[in-house]
This record gives structure tokens, sequence and C-alpha cells, in this order.
């Protein structure tokens, strides 16, 4: 029984290893959010934004993942705010004030700095792993 925990614990760590020397090498600087973007974080908490939407895939499925909305070419700063402010059919209106929308744009802002939520197709292998090597 030892043998095996052995076994496990070696496998566990030469997986762990690969992982972390197999990662994604770009060099992500990520600051700490500023004023507006931790009041845009609050306002995302306050409403319970995660409920409907994922940030780096985590939270709701109701709504759309808004990890890298910022970097979404279709998506400009005027239609993030009004999509923002007044909701859709799906999204309600939260009744939120301009400066409480241009917080959450400075949160989203940050998020969108620090990395992808969405793996290049060309990483994904036949298994559905990611290989980063490439």
């Amino acid at each position: 029984m030892f043998r095996m925990w052995i076994i496990l614990f070696l496998l566990f760590a030469s997986y762990t290893i690969a992982v972390y020397r197999n990662c994604d090498e770009k060099d992500v600087t990520v600051t700490n959010p500023d004023v507006h973007a931790l009041a845009g974080w609050k306002v995302w908490q306050r409403n319970n934004c995660q409920s409907c939407h994922q940030i780096y895939g985590l939270g709701g499925y109701m709504g759309p993942d808004l990890t890298n909305v910022i970097s979404d070419s279709g998506k400009s700063k005027q239609y993030l705010q009004t999509f923002i402010k007044y909701g859709t059919g799906k999204m309600p209106d939260f009744h939120l004030s301009d400066s409480e929308v241009n917080n959450l744009i400075a949160f989203l802002h940050w998020i969108d700095k620090s990395g992808r939520s969405k793996v290049p197709i060309e990483r994904v292998t036949s298994t559905w792993n990611y290989n980063f090597s490439k």
C-alpha cells in the first residue's frame, strides 16, 4: 500500500513539474488595480455579476465570459457603456450610475490585461488537452 502512495506521489510530482515547465511562456506583467478598477470590482461583486458571467472561465453560464471583452475589436467603449448601463433581454438593467459603469469598465480593462480566457485552437490536442509547447 505504501508503495502505491509513493508511485502516485511521484506521478503527481512529475506531472506538476511538466505542467509548470511547459506552461504559457508569455510574460504577463499585471499591475495592481487602480482606484477605479477596485471600485469596479466592488460593483461587480455587489451586483453579483459572476452569477451570470465568467472571468477566466469561472462563474455563471447565462452570459458570456468577460475576461477579454475589452480587447474584442467588435466592442467599443460606447458599446460596453450602453450594454452595461441599460442591459438587454437577458441582462437586467441594474440602474448603475455613469461612474459605476465606468468603474466596471476599468475593472474589465484590468482583467483583460492579465491573460486570456480562450485557448487558441492550435494548442488543443486531439484528447482536448492543452499543448503549450507550440
